[in-house]
């Protein structure tokens, strides 16, 4: 070979293993952007919050939401390797547009994990879509109880589910008011009759007798269920659902002349319980929570960790505000040991441990929280105040 065409040979050679080297390095996959320092890890990647963020029931899902935020916010403050975007889907609650939002979020957007979805109907609607794309989503509020029994491999939540919920709230109930009968109640959505079937059967298992009646949550009144409970007069009512139906259920309650103890779950923890019902109509309801909320006359790292959370949100910490940030942290914590796609996020989150803020976070193998803890809370003078753990927590009034 003659020097001239050596020389132009090996031009051609180095031009060459540069455009395969540009190839390999324009992409860092699994949804993340090209690397900023030109190592294996990403500049940034994808993590998306989905919930109800303007619909009727958007201040369950806004607090964790917010949550979420702070947690990412402080984490990209810190410069990391690889950043982490928040991107919001907004499903207003709605099973179709969360079903619709995930499909863009796996295939536009290029997301490596999701932060819920905050309710349980949406979780129910996407779970597989997102085990199937191998996304790993992590619900900090999402309760029904039959989520964990679908054999997904990369659903998780912070939250105890309604199996736990239920009974603790009847139980706290039993322990307070040794009622003789019950109603239940519940509208059609996927939580409100997952929580109200918890909720039957540990009165059924404690003896207590107890009726049942089930209503459509858009009906213009209540007033066929209503005339139910009033004629069987029971002690205590105990509703699962959100609080955009259990407002209008307990002003309706009272009044019809009904007098019974109105109790409820985490869906309802909120004070449009009380304005939705009216003060008066309010007074004394119960509302469990698997869900601990910083409070007035909170001390200590809590305490630390609500004047953050009020100074970046501005607004006081609510429902699930410390579980947004917590599932927020468990990615954080894996995005940190340069996990950066759906499948090494998801084998880190088996062996995650950490304290978190609303509680020590670890999974079971079928994606359940390890730690349990419900919360009671009741309508006091117009404002919902905590009582306590529900094995300790007294009635007030």
């Amino acid at each position: 070979m003659s020097r001239a065409r050596l020389i132009r040979a090996l031009a051609l050679a180095a031009t060459a293993s540069l455009a395969l080297s540009a190839c390999a390095g324009g992409s860092s996959g699994g949804g993340g952007s090209t690397s900023a320092g030109g190592g294996d890890a990403p500049s940034s990647v994808k993590i998306g919050f989905m919930g109800d963020l303007t619909g009727g029931d958007s201040n369950i899902v806004i607090p964790p939401s917010l949550g979420a935020k702070m947690a990412i916010d402080e984490y990209n403050a810190t410069n990391p390797k690889t950043k982490i975007e928040l991107v919001k889907y907004d499903s207003q609650a709605k099973t179709e547009q969360a079903t619709a939002l995930v499909q863009k979020a796996i295939t536009s957007d290029k997301i490596v994990g999701l932060i819920g979805p905050a309710f349980s109907g949406e979780s129910k609607a996407v779970g597989a879509i997102l085990d199937q794309a191998k996304i790993p989503s992590v619900s900090p509020s999402a309760t029904n109880a039959g989520l964990a029994k679908n054999g997904w491999k990369y659903w998780h939540r912070v939250v105890a589910n309604d199996a736990d919920q239920g009974p603790k709230i009847v139980d706290f109930l039993i322990s307070a008011k040794s009622p003789k009968s019950a109603f239940v109640l519940s509208d059609d959505q996927e939580y409100s009759v997952g929580l109200a079937d918890a909720m039957e059967q540990e009165l059924k298992a404690k003896g207590i007798t107890e009726q049942r009646d089930k209503f459509a949550k858009d009906a213009p009144d209540y007033s066929s269920t209503v005339n139910k409970v009033k004629a069987a007069n029971p002690d205590i009512i105990v509703f699962g659902g959100y609080y955009s139906q259990a407002g209008r259920l307990l002003k309706q309650l009272r009044d019809g002349g009904v007098k019974g103890t109105f109790a409820t779950g985490d869906g309802s923890l909120d004070i449009q319980l009380v304005t939705g019902a009216g003060t008066a109509a309010a007074e004394g309801a119960v509302v469990g929570c698997p869900c601990l909320i910083p409070f007035e006359g909170t001390t200590g790292p809590l305490k630390d960790w609500a004047d953050k959370y009020k100074k970046a949100a501005g607004a006081d910490p609510a429902i699930y505000s410390t579980e947004g940030y917590d599932a927020a942290t468990a990615f954080i914590n894996a995005i940190k040991g340069g996990n950066t796609t759906g499948e090494k996020i998801n084998e880190f989150l088996k062996t995650l441990s950490f304290e978190g803020v609303s509680k020590p976070i670890k999974f079971k193998d079928n994606g359940e929280p390890e730690t349990n803890s419900i919360f009671v809370y009741q309508v006091v003078g117009g404002k919902i105040k905590i009582l306590g753990p529900s094995d300790k927590a007294k009635l007030q009034g």
